[in-house]
């Protein structure tokens, strides 16, 4: 028996699990997702996942499969099941199965898909060491504000930064960062500000990014969010990422120049603190 997941309702074995081949998201990308990272079997800011998949939804005209009760209780159940302890949960929502045509079918119901991955996110060696990036030409859509599963360039900018040597990559457009491959971008600078860009149809608003300026300000971290420039993050103090799976976690260099000392930095470090602080305070 392997690990159990969830299609349409119904939970089986990863090895039963299947989508029509006419699935709208296996032949069109025309589906959204979301991650939840899940610490001590329970879910991390899930209500702040659940309400940012509603607006991916509402931006395709794409219906939504469940209630968001439904949607948690089905979640919880997975975590259950698979005795699942530290991870994430992943679901996907796709415009479901009819014959290919490019335009929209009408009264197709939605396919859920939801499954668990097990990951080390609090005790995570690249927090511990931080991340090499390298910089890429942002090569993606213009909407990328919404959580689709179009995805091939991120995996293009993975596979570049793995065959540079480095951990991942940070994309660029029109001379400026916008994001990570599948994470937000921020840099400090030497006076201690927190940068990250501006929220915009460019980059998707994490909902660990919410909650790092939440964290910021409420620490009395002051927060710019701007544009910002790789050579600005090549002279900065530190630099980081944030996501539901990396939490915070330094950049410590980029393009193979050292970022501040080579070492995540304090800011950083605190950051990290605090954030898995209110996380694991949150499930108590």
């Amino acid at each position: 028996m392997g690990r159990i997941v969830y299609v349409n309702g119904e939970y089986v074995d990863e090895a039963e699990a299947k989508i029509s081949v006419f699935d709208r998201g296996f032949l069109f990308a025309d589906a959204v997702y979301e991650v939840s990272s899940v610490l001590n079997g329970q879910l991390i800011d899930n209500n702040g996942h659940l309400t940012r998949l509603h607006r991916s939804l509402n931006e395709l005209s794409l219906d939504a499969p469940a209630s968001d009760a439904e949607i948690e209780t089905a979640q919880k159940a997975l975590i259950e099941k698979n005795n699942l302890k530290e991870g994430l949960v992943y679901l996907q929502v796709s415009r479901g199965a009819a014959d290919r045509a490019f335009h929209f079918p009408e009264n197709t119901p939605t396919s859920l898909v939801m499954f668990t991955q097990e990951l080390n996110v609090i005790n995570s060696p690249a927090a511990e060491k931080g991340l090499a990036i390298i910089t890429v030409p942002d090569i993606r859509w213009g909407r990328r504000d919404i959580k689709t599963v179009q995805l091939l360039a991120p995996s293009l900018a993975k596979m570049a930064a793995k065959n540079a040597g480095a951990d991942d990559a940070w994309m660029e457009e029109n001379g400026y960062i916008t994001e990570g491959s599948s994470n937000n971008a921020y840099i400090i600078t030497q006076d201690g500000t927190i940068v990250t860009r501006h929220l915009g149809n460019e980059i998707l608003a994490g909902i660990t990014r919410k909650a790092i300026v939440r964290l910021a300000d409420e620490n009395n971290m002051k927060v710019e969010e701007r544009l910002f420039t790789a050579d600005e993050a090549k002279a900065a103090a530190e630099a980081f990422i944030s996501s539901a799976t990396t939490f915070v976690t330094a950049v410590v260099s980029l393009d193979g120049q050292q970022i501040g000392d080579g070492k995540p930095g304090p800011i950083t470090q605190k950051l990290r603190e605090f954030y898995i602080e209110e996380a694991l305070a949150s499930i108590q």
